[in-house]
């Protein structure tokens, strides 16, 4: 089923006094003939605003494009427990094959005998979409809207690089305390420098990172429980795994 969102211009008059204007702002939608005010309404939600007077919108566009997990909107209503994108209960594979290419594990300090089942069984997932035409580092503002402690924190680029994690948003995982941090390109850190500034800030602080995740379209934004359990091999620091989720009941 074809997702939809909405990207519009919109001011805010407050009850209380003040306004607030955007340019630009996007909300997912439940489907292409969503009203203006429905639209409205999400908007307003999304930021969790109070004490709302009056919401203009102006320049709405419509257009097919995969939830991005909107505050209040349908993917976040979905995710919380209602009827999510698969079937509820299913396992969705997340491992590309060996002869693919595969799907790894990387544990903290080289050593996979010290990846506890915590912190690869059955953990809470968080989906971040960023997918799109343009390419650029993720950032703090695409993960501050989740709740990531104690969450499998996947990123959904759609492509094999150029969606690499910016420095200063794995130390934000980091200090929110993220379990284990995933992404479906080929690496955290920008292919064509040789640091790897994300990875080794995530490992060296315990969180263990999945690289070259698929199916990540067929999760909710949150609400599935994700596993990448490597073996317990001592002194032996990267893998393959097979990684799946569960979609929720």
């Amino acid at each position: 089923m074809t997702d939809y969102r909405a990207s519009f211009d919109a001011t805010i008059a407050f009850s209380n006094g003040g306004d607030l204007t955007v340019h630009g702002f996007r909300v997912d939608l439940p489907g292409p003939d969503t009203p203006e005010a429905d639209i409205a309404a999400l908007f307003v939600a999304s930021l969790g605003l109070l004490m709302t007077d009056t919401v203009e919108l102006a320049n709405v566009r419509i257009f097919p494009e995969p939830h991005k997990g909107t505050r209040g909107g349908p993917s976040d209503r979905r995710g919380a427990g209602a009827a999510p994108a698969g079937r509820p209960g299913a396992l969705v594979e997340l491992n590309h094959l060996p002869q693919e290419g595969g799907t790894y594990l990387e544990a903290p300090g080289g050593d996979l005998g010290g990846v506890s089942l915590a912190r690869s069984v059955d953990l809470p997932a968080v989906v971040v979409r960023v997918t799109g035409a343009q390419r650029r580092p993720v950032g703090v503002g695409s993960l501050a809207a989740f709740d990531v402690r104690g969450h499998a924190v996947l990123l959904h680029t759609g492509v094999r690089e150029g969606h690499c994690l910016d420095p200063e948003a794995a130390a934000w995982l980091v200090a929110h305390g993220a379990a284990l941090v995933g992404t479906d390109a080929d690496g955290l850190d920008d292919a064509a420098r040789e640091a790897r500034p994300a990875r080794e800030a995530l490992l060296g602080a315990g969180v263990p990172v999945v690289e070259r995740l698929t199916g990540l379209e067929g999760l909710p934004p949150t609400g599935a429980l994700f596993t990448a359990a490597p073996p317990r091999l001592l002194g032996v620091g990267r893998v393959p795994v097979r990684a799946y989720a569960r979609i929720p009941a």
